[in-house]
């Protein structure tokens, strides 16, 4: 049964993903080095000392790593942060897993002090149980240790956890913990490439999630083990999710837990509407 959720931030809960990607191309030009705006984005949600591997020489990263890393973070906090805004229905979906005894908690390469700012801008602190940044682990996403740090401060089983995040990062890390993922893709990946990664199911944003939370992985956990209350149930049945085959569900979820990083490819799905839920093991 579902436990608890840990929740990626900036493109999951947050629409940050492109002023991150503004904030680093705008420093690497303030040392020189050119790069692609899409290249640089779809380099978010790793960890900053990993982004800068996609960028800079070992050289640059021992000779200015560290002052690149303080000057993004500061430019960032000027120019950028005032424009980060929560995604729509946030509070409710939190909300909704609060009615269901879930508890919640964040797990985000971010630092701890823009953390605390996002919290403010979302006003999510009162349904928080715990929480990870990358100031609490040595190894950043894609590695598992922000979302291990998270899993061991709330004290249950990765098995009793569902992740959600919006990039493969998310996925990769998560299912290094031994965790499954949910997918959002309002943080600009594909739904192809999230269902590449291995996503147990795929939703456009939280307030997809929350309109569709009765058939979704966490609720289905809740419905077996007698626990999931439907008051207060957002599901409608004008957009019905896409259910696929009890074995596929089971073959991808058995492979986020065993495999540190998948690489199956999925096809694009028929329309913005589709979602993918595999039914729980």
């Amino acid at each position: 049964m579902v436990r608890a959720v840990i929740f990626d931030v900036d493109g999951s809960l947050i629409d940050s993903v492109d002023l991150h990607a503004r904030a680093w191309q705008e420093t690497f030009l303030a040392y020189g080095v050119r790069t692609d705006f899409q290249t640089v984005r779809g380099q978010i949600g790793k960890g900053g000392d990993k982004l800068m591997k996609a960028f800079l020489s070992k050289e640059q990263i021992a000779e200015q790593g560290k002052r690149i890393e303080e000057d993004r973070s500061k430019l960032f906090t000027r120019d950028y942060l005032p424009r980060v805004k929560p995604f729509p229905e946030l509070t409710a979906l939190f909300e909704r897993l609060r009615v269901d005894g879930i508890k919640i908690a964040l797990a985000t390469s971010a630092k701890d002090e823009e953390l605390q700012t996002y919290k403010k801008i979302t006003g999510i602190e009162p349904f928080l149980a715990e929480e990870s940044s990358s100031d609490d682990v040595s190894n950043s996403k894609p590695d598992p240790d922000i979302f291990l740090a998270a899993q061991k401060k709330l004290g249950i089983e990765p098995r009793n956890i569902i992740a959600v995040g919006d990039t493969r990062y998310d996925v990769e890390s998560a299912a290094k913990a031994g965790m499954e993922t949910i997918g959002l893709s309002c943080g600009g990946s594909s739904p192809a490439e999230l269902r590449a990664a291995g996503c147990v199911a795929l939703y456009r944003n939280p307030a997809d999630l929350l309109k569709h939370y009765s058939r979704s992985p966490i609720a289905h956990r809740l419905v077996r083990s007698g626990l999931f209350s439907r008051s207060g149930s957002n599901d409608t049945n004008s957009s019905f999710p896409l259910l696929l085959g009890v074995g596929v569900g089971a073959a991808v979820g058995m492979l986020c837990a065993r495999n540190y990083s998948l690489q199956r490819r999925g096809s694009e799905p028929r329309n913005s509407e589709e979602r993918h839920i595999h039914p729980d093991r």
